[in-house]
Formats: C-alpha cells, structure tokens, sequence
C-alpha cells in the first residue's frame, strides 16, 4: 500500500440512511438523494457517483498524458463509464467499463493517453486487481 506523502483536497460527506438516504458534502455543494438502483425513486445510487467520479477523473489523467507530448485534448473528449453492481456466489461485486472517445485524435496516439491515463488516475489505481475493468477507444 502507498502511502500519500502530501494530502492535495480531502472530500468529506456525510450520509444518513444508506441506499434509499442523503449524502450532503462539508461544503454543501454536494447535497443528493440517494436510492437504490432501478427502484423509480428519486436520487442517484452509489454506482452511478462513483461512475461520475471516476470518468472526471480519467480525463484529467488523459489530460496530464497528452500535456506530456504537447497535445491539446478535444473539447469533445469525453469517457462513458458503466460501473455494474452485481453478485457471484451470494458475494456483491463491481465491474467497470470506461468508453473513452478522443476525437481528431489518431488512433495509435489516443490508445497510448488512455493506457497511461489508465496507470495514472487514482481510481484506476484504486480498482486495479480488485474489479474487471474494461477500456474501451470510440
């Protein structure tokens, strides 16, 4: 496990009531419902935050990657990420698929910022060896 050297931004939240509760952060910027998946109420589901957190972070990790070689990124550049909830054996589990497109982009080039962006981002970090992740270029 690493250890961070220099904590950049903490977010805090605070959630009552799990799955069908809120989630409000410290700054009051984040203030959700919250509901479990395919129910029809209100809210937004944990999947759903951390598909979001996740595909904002990727591109800011493509971002970094192409900085390096003096890319200008897209303003079309955007990742679709799915992240399924699921069980095997009785046991709950998540996969992911983020779908990256990068337009005007070469294709040998765009599949190197996603593979490093990949190395790079934290919640891939995160993920890595512990759900099915799939990359996808479109």
């Amino acid at each position: 496990m690493t250890n961070i050297d220099k904590v950049l931004y903490t977010g805090k939240t605070h959630t009552t009531g799990g799955r069908e509760g809120v989630a409000r952060s410290d700054d009051r910027e984040l203030d959700i419902k919250l509901s479990p998946p395919g129910s029809g109420r209100a809210g937004t589901n944990p999947e759903q935050l951390f598909a979001a957190g996740w595909s904002a972070c990727f591109i800011g990790a493509i971002g970094i990657a192409a900085g390096k070689r003096k890319i200008r990124l897209p303003a079309e550049t955007a990742v679709d990420a799915e992240v399924d909830l699921g069980t095997t054996e009785g046991a709950y589990f998540l996969q992911a698929r983020l779908k990256v497109s990068l337009p005007g982009i070469e294709k040998d080039i765009a599949s190197a910022l996603v593979e490093e962006a990949h190395q790079t981002c934290p919640y891939s970090k995160a993920t890595r060896g512990n759900i099915a992740v799939e990359l996808t270029l479109i």
